[in-house]
């Protein structure tokens, strides 16, 4: 068959391959920070079967300064749906252990806020209703555009700028990009295009997801609501609210070599369950969960991002969550170096501060899968003593492994860049943790939350670009709002009126577009040269 070619060579700034999460909200920050940007995905229509079903604390802090947090929030389960875990023999037997989780309703209410370490506590939605609000975003901004059912062909690089031919409807076209970012998933055509290979564990469990309608489900939910059911029958199961209705997916885990071509849906279905229940499949997928990171993140123009980055079991919804993350470490740095305030050098930064978060994320996800998924005693099923006892003996080992897979503080606000060559000040830290969290500013850390006396959170006044946060108002600021104005570098100062030692334990903190901090200390800065260095010019030490 002869491929048609348009002839066409259309320009554009930044291409993103894949309409996911991840390319969805690069694509938004590119375009809030004025970078125009197209988005191409291969697929026509959205998948069917739901995904992540988890947005992050952090993926909706990052979402609040997009504009998108509220809009989320509203949509998935209903407002008064609790997000809790049960965790039983089966959804009609016995309960094990809970962990009793707010619903939306609570957080958009602000019930004990006060006590928040984020103005943006997680969200269960399921990534079927996700999609939909981020793409509705996207295609209200100017700058964007994005097309369904073109795919990429192929990649050709260039000094100054890469040409991707696209594929749609049986025409080729070529597009001249001056850079282009692969979220196209785990069989990314842009990381083939670049030769780049995954590297890690190939197989952890397998899982044979089930996609159903199911009324009956919903009734005999709705006698004690949870978002997900974790059941315990010949194989660990997890069952979990869509719509807190009728729509569910039940989730069940196999041994990394198990075929499971052989397992009946419906028999798993009625094996969470404790017996048969009226329903409709609307879809089956059998896939396996791994672990596995690319070689590379960054190939001269061209970027992986998401999944096509780094893949894992997804326990927490930690994949979808990495991947917006990603998107808003590459968008602030690409924006920077489109607007010329940054030099191309920046863009090696990305793949030195997202790779070992993925790398050590890759580890700790396994390891709670392990500790999830070990084995369970079959005498929890008994009656009497010995099945009380044995449900005991699991509910404490739930009490230690559970509470930080549903609330992964340390994988929301843990996460650092203090080894990136752009961080000055950062220090030796501790692997990776889903628990392992600092409520104190660091060197290379997300900015810890504050509320302010107005009511907003500090990261409501933050600036788009850099900001100077200034807790000690003798400490002169004219140096670094002159140095910046020198440099064409934006900054923005933020006093922090009251006393917020506690969090921020100096004078002065510069803090990223992405709302992590590059630099804190006091009046003895160079702001030139620190200014220098967190832009991707040179690198100094200052302390």
């Amino acid at each position: 068959m002869t491929q048609q070619t348009s002839g066409r060579e259309d320009r554009v700034g930044v291409l993103v391959v894949g309409a996911g999460p991840t390319g969805l909200t690069l694509a938004i920050d590119l375009a809030r920070r004025g970078v125009a940007c197209h988005v191409v995905e291969a697929t026509e229509e959205r998948g069917v079967n739901p995904r992540c079903n988890t947005t992050s604390a952090r993926s909706m802090e990052i979402f609040r300064r997009l504009g998108l947090a509220d809009d989320i929030r509203r949509a998935g389960l209903p407002e008064d749906y609790p997000t809790s875990i049960h965790y039983r023999t089966s959804l009609r037997g016995e309960e094990i252990f809970r962990l009793d989780l707010p619903s939306a309703g609570d957080v958009l209410a602000g019930a004990g806020r006060d006590g928040w370490i984020t103005p943006e506590p997680q969200h269960r939605i399921s990534q079927l209703f996700l999609e939909p609000i981020l793409e509705r975003h996207a295609s209200g901004l100017p700058g964007l555009t994005l097309e369904r059912g073109t795919r990429l062909v192929e990649l050709r690089q260039h000094e100054d700028h890469v040409e991707a031919v696209v594929e749609t409807g049986g025409v080729r076209r070529t597009l001249h990009c001056a850079y282009v970012v692969g979220c196209d998933g785990a069989h990314s055509a842009v990381r083939r295009q670049l030769g780049i290979r995954y590297e890690g564990v190939d197989a952890i469990q397998r899982f044979v997801s089930t996609f159903v309608r199911s009324p009956e489900l919903g009734r005999l939910a709705a006698r004690d609501r949870a978002w997900t059911y974790w059941t315990y029958g010949r194989r660990p199961a997890s069952m979990i609210a869509i719509d807190g209705d009728s729509l569910w997916l039940n989730h069940v885990t196999f041994a990394p070599d198990h075929d499971t071509e052989g397992e009946d849906p419906e028999e798993l279905l009625r094996e969470a369950v404790g017996g048969p229940v009226e329903h409709e499949v609307l879809g089956v997928v059998r896939w396996t969960g791994r672990r596995l990171v690319a070689q590379r993140y960054q190939d001269g123009r061209v970027f992986l991002a998401g999944d096509a980055a780094h893949i894992w079991i997804p326990v927490g919804g930690f994949g979808m969550n990495a991947g917006i993350q990603d998107a808003a470490t590459l968008g602030w740095m690409l924006a920077a170096v489109c607007h010329g305030w940054a030099p191309p050098a920046l863009l090696t930064a990305y793949e030195q501060e997202r790779k070992p978060v993925g790398e050590q994320f890759a580890q700790a996800v396994g390891s709670a899968a392990r500790k999830s998924f070990a084995d369970v005693s079959p005498d929890i099923h008994l009656s009497g003593p010995a099945g009380e006892r044995a449900r005991a003996e699991l509910a404490e080992r739930f009490a230690v492994t559970e509470p930080h897979r549903y609330s992964p503080d340390g994988f929301s606000f843990g996460y650092h860049y203090a080894g990136s060559p752009i961080v000055v000040g950062g220090a030796d830290q501790a692997a990776i943790s889903m628990g392992g969290y600092q409520d104190r500013a660091q060197a290379g850390f997300r900015l810890p939350h504050v509320w302010l006396e107005d009511g907003r959170s500090v990261f409501d006044v933050l600036g788009p670009d850099f900001t100077l946060v200034r807790t000690d108002p003798d400490v002169s600021v004219t140096p670094w709002t002159e140095a910046a104005r020198e440099l064409g570098i934006p900054l923005v100062v933020v006093d922090l009126p009251g006393d917020h030692a506690g969090r921020y334990p100096a004078a002065l903190l510069l803090v990223r577009p992405d709302q992590h901090v590059a630099w804190m200390g006091g009046s003895d800065a160079r702001p030139d040269e620190l200014l220098h260095t967190v832009t991707g010019h040179l690198t100094v030490h200052q302390r």
